[in-house]
């Protein structure tokens, strides 16, 4: 291949159309080939020896190239479009959408400015226009297409700080779900919230945010002189698909003046069928939107001035009354067209072609509800909720949590390895399920049989699981929100950790959370099945049973799912006390794992908690 004169770097037509065809024949090979395994992984040892090599100094062979990722890389994948692919988001793509990616990456189009991209820049704002009418917001609202959900609920946050206040203040609080994705902790850190001002609010059996706990935190905030800025509501939370009450929300936030941010990034698009609009009664009141095409479709809706920065370089580039810079209205200053594959997928397809794909979507995880209410052995933990259901493998006889958990994991690990189905695992309710997320306009109730028959009939052995489960998403407490503060010395300062060796503390320290109660929150509530033990580092809690108060709790005792340690919970069975905040108390949270790995390897925590025990089951 010889370069066309001038630049070293140019090809001519002849030799770019050559290898233009030989990586389309090799795309469409790979879509249209036998499905293989859903999932094939190599080791960092493997691919280190397969693909580590300094950079040539010289030309190498663009056959020779392709060789090399069709043999050493792109084997090593998780295929999002096989129809067995039923673990995570995203799901699978369309031929129309990968040629707008082509096509803006070869033309290596920018549309930060209108001078110089105003036909892609007006083309995203015709798109952005489709996601606004979809989602019902009135004309003139703004947006704009960013990477992903993480970019667009950083912004929508930001935009949020922009109009209420300003400048960053200390004292303002943002509220999520304890089922809110975990890119809002990252964005609440990189826009300077502390920790301590976010409020993580529990959900209810349906894992959808509780109001009243919502109203009863935004009440306490005010009271202590906070200011309250913003809530996030989940618009198909990532584990169970779970909608929020949109309209109780936004009732909320307008009598308290609230930026109501809907994350939908993975189940918004779904209004635009019948079904899915009648999920998401209330969404139009929200200030602002994330919708993903990566999932169902996508976008955020946003504010400019919240980002609008004019430094003299860019003076000669600013936009005239009706000229829009996309980047005044993003995080981004050099932007690709990101407008192009959905416009093409759209306008090819029709939506109606979408519309059909999402209701199948919907079917589908119908029946597989149905399928596994109707299994001797399957145990339904969450409805059918936009094309998610979670269940778990319960056999006769095994009430035994820990057991369940190890049954349900090696089962996981055991669909894998079939190849023709992936599945993820998550936690509802405290209990390690197995997760289906029908996404994938390939997939058929042929898939969905296979997965449920092979949860429901391979051989499990609960010994055998490995201890790193592979779960959707990690949940939001797990990272920056809800790390501890403690170190070995503080930790030990409690009698319950008094007697662990550093390991234990280390472990302890690394592995649990810390959550911020507020006054009035329930920590726990009768008949509830989750399985934490909550230390208290700070505040108080009140114990009650039927209305009647059974205990005041203070620094240093603790409560969670250790036999008769909840008054009369036994081991796998529903709690028997609502344990409430009676002021704004710090909590560690140790998961049952953590528990049991503490229990048998320190006497001393045994005997505190055996103490314990016997004290509470005394006053029964």
């Amino acid at each position: 291949m010889t370069p066309a004169e001038g630049s070293p770097l140019a090809l001519d037509p002849d030799t770019m159309r050559r290898l233009g065809y030989r990586v389309v024949d090799l795309l469409v090979e790979r879509v249209h080939a036998e499905p293989g395994p859903v999932v094939r992984r190599a080791s960092p040892a493997e691919l280190r020896s397969r693909l580590w090599s300094p950079p040539s100094d010289g030309p190498t062979s663009f056959d020779e190239l392709l060789d090399t990722l069709e043999r050493d890389v792109l084997p090593y994948v998780a295929r999002l479009s096989h129809p067995g692919y039923l673990a995570f988001i995203p799901g699978e793509g369309t031929w129309p959408g990968a040629l707008g990616d082509l096509i803006a990456s070869t033309l290596n189009l920018d549309t930060c400015w209108w001078l110089g991209a105003s036909g892609p820049s007006s083309l995203e704002l015709l798109v952005v226009d489709w996601l606004r009418s979809w989602v019902g917001y009135p004309e003139g609202s703004a947006g704009i297409l960013v990477s992903g959900g993480s970019a667009a609920n950083l912004t929508a946050l930001a935009c949020a700080r922009e109009t209420r206040l300003g400048a960053m203040d200390g004292s303002a609080i943002v509220y999520f779900s304890d089922q809110s994705h975990s890119s809002l902790a990252r964005a609440a850190r990189a826009l300077g919230f502390r920790h301590d001002q976010v409020r993580v609010i529990p959900s209810d059996d349906r894992a959808r945010i509780r109001v009243d706990a919502l109203r009863a935190a935004v009440g306490f905030d005010l009271g202590m002189g906070r200011r309250p800025l913003a809530v996030v509501a989940n618009g198909g939370s990532t584990a169970v698909g779970a909608v929020d009450p949109l309209d109780e929300l936004a009732d909320l936030c307008a009598e308290h003046d609230l930026w109501l941010h809907v994350d939908g990034a993975y189940g918004a698009a779904a209004v635009l069928t019948e079904r899915g609009r009648a999920l998401f009664t209330g969404l139009e009141r929200a200030d602002s939107i994330t919708v993903d095409p990566h999932k169902w479709l996508y976008q955020p809706v946003e504010l400019q001035r919240g980002f609008e920065i004019a430094p003299d370089y860019l003076r000669d580039i600013a936009a005239d009354d009706q000229e829009v810079n996309l980047s005044d209205r993003g995080l981004q200053l050099t932007r690709t067209c990101r407008a192009l594959k959905l416009w093409l997928s759209v306008q090819y397809f029709g939506l109606d072609a979408f519309r059909r794909a999402i209701d199948t979507c919907l079917d589908l995880a119908l029946h597989a509800e149905q399928a596994i209410v109707a299994a001797d052995e399957l145990e339904l933990t969450s409805p059918a909720s936009l094309g998610i259901v979670t269940f778990r493998r319960h056999p006769p006889g095994v009430d035994d949590e820990t057991a369940l958990e190890r049954i349900n994991a090696s089962l996981a690990e055991q669909i894998e390895e079939q190849g023709d189905t992936f599945l993820s695992t998550c936690h509802v309710r405290g209990r390690l399920s197995l997760r289906l997320c029908i996404l994938n306009h390939s997939t058929t109730r042929a898939e969905v049989d296979r997965a449920l028959e092979l949860a429901a009939t391979l051989a499990v052995d609960a010994s055998a699981a490995r201890s790193a489960l592979r779960e959707s998403y990690p949940p939001l407490e797990r990272g920056w929100l809800g790390q501890t503060r403690l170190d070995r010395d503080a930790l030990r300062a409690f009698e319950l950790f008094a007697t662990l060796d550093d390991v234990l503390a280390e472990r302890v320290l690394a592995e649990s959370r810390e959550h911020v109660a507020v006054a009035g929150e329930p920590v726990i509530e009768q008949w509830q099945t989750s399985r934490e033990l909550y230390v208290l580092l700070g505040g108080a809690v009140e114990v009650t049973a039927d209305g009647v108060t059974l205990s005041i709790l203070g620094p240093g005792d603790f409560f969670g799912e250790l036999a008769a340690i909840d008054w009369g919970a036994g081991f796998g069975r529903t709690r028997m006390a609502t344990v409430t905040a009676t002021a704004e108390t710090r909590l560690l949270v140790l998961d049952r794992p953590l528990v049991d790995a503490l229990q048998k390897g320190s006497p001393g925590f045994n005997d505190v908690v055996q103490r314990v025990i016997d004290t509470r089951a005394a006053s029964l």
